[in-house]
């Protein structure tokens, strides 16, 4: 039997799309795609689509109450609004779709796209066939964030590619707030021998380890919900793709997972203004600076463990 689902639209700042993502899957939003807004050239613009830049649709199974979902979603927004006074005033568009109309609408915004020089990421309806020394991945949209398009997600793919071109490439690897597990995933395709990827909430793991079965990388990515501080072991590589409160709330632990000397940090899911905040935050840990790398409003700081 067919679904239904409704498709709620908003516009937002596109330095609020993480946040207002995250938000609405607290209200069991099944799915997420933001694109920015597509000025005409040759056509004045509303003022509404200069204060705005980024156009999001939520998913949801389609409620008993469309009404009353449409009011938590303008409730859950005003939360926002202390961050970012435009969440206050959003307008919601809503639409009913069957299942195939979903699936339509992640396919447009999701191409495959190239991650460094051999790293390739595409959706399952698009083939790929791998040239010379190219490594290809599947990664089909789902519940979970991150399909890498979005700047926080690339940002953290390029270091992960960087990390992989240089004399010493990581071996192991902890991605912390996996989501999708597509940055799991990169470390193993592009040669990690273990992967540890782990994230709090069930539904994001479970889509991950769907994910990595696709993949057939099972044999190096090992997916749990367990919390951070109940993993063990020190890695080559930490990624934390999260939100700067967040970096900034489990820094003792992300630092304690390095290996000493040469294990190496990479935090994303910062804004801009709060880059140094989240540099301060870690400035009294044995870590060198070694890269603040910037797209669209975000941050992502690198750092090198020397003890």
């Amino acid at each position: 039997m067919n679904r239904k689902w409704l498709e709620i639209q908003l516009a937002v700042p596109d330095e609020a799309v993480d946040l207002v993502s995250q938000k609405l899957m607290e209200i069991d939003c099944t799915g997420v795609t933001a694109a920015e807004t597509k000025l005409d050239t040759f056509v004045v613009p509303a003022p509404e689509s200069l204060a705005n830049d980024a156009i999001m649709k939520a998913y949801f199974i389609y409620p008993e109450q469309v009404d009353e979902l449409l009011g938590t979603v303008q409730k859950a927004l005003s939360e926002l609004a202390g961050m970012y006074p435009e969440l206050a005033r959003v307008r919601l568009e809503s639409r009913e779709l069957a299942d195939h109309d979903w699936a339509s609408d992640w396919q447009q915004h999701f191409p495959p796209f190239r991650v460094g020089r051999r790293l390739v990421i595409h959706p399952s309806w698009i083939d790929w066939l791998p040239i010379g020394d190219e490594v290809a991945l599947t990664l089909d949209p789902g519940q979970a964030f991150g399909t890498g398009t979005h700047a926080t997600t690339s940002l953290c793919l390029d270091a992960l590619a960087e990390h992989f071109a240089s004399e010493q490439p990581p071996q192991k690897i902890l991605d912390v707030g996996t989501g999708s597990g597509i940055l799991a995933m990169a470390g193993a395709a592009l040669g990690a021998r273990q992967v540890i990827a782990t994230d709090i909430d069930n539904d994001a793991c479970q889509i991950a380890r769907n994910n990595v079965s696709d993949n057939r990388l099972e044999h190096i990515v090992a997916v749990t919900d367990a919390a951070l501080g109940e993993i063990a072991g020190t890695y080559d590589l930490v990624l934390a793709n999260i939100l700067a409160a967040e970096n900034l709330r489990l820094a003792d632990q992300l630092v304690a997972h390095l290996t000493p000397g040469i294990g190496r940090l990479v935090l994303s899911g910062i804004l801009i203004e709060q880059e140094q905040s989240v540099v301060k935050g870690f400035a009294h840990f044995p870590l060198t600076l070694l890269a603040t790398n910037h797209r669209d409003d975000w941050t992502c700081i690198v750092y090198q463990s020397y003890a």
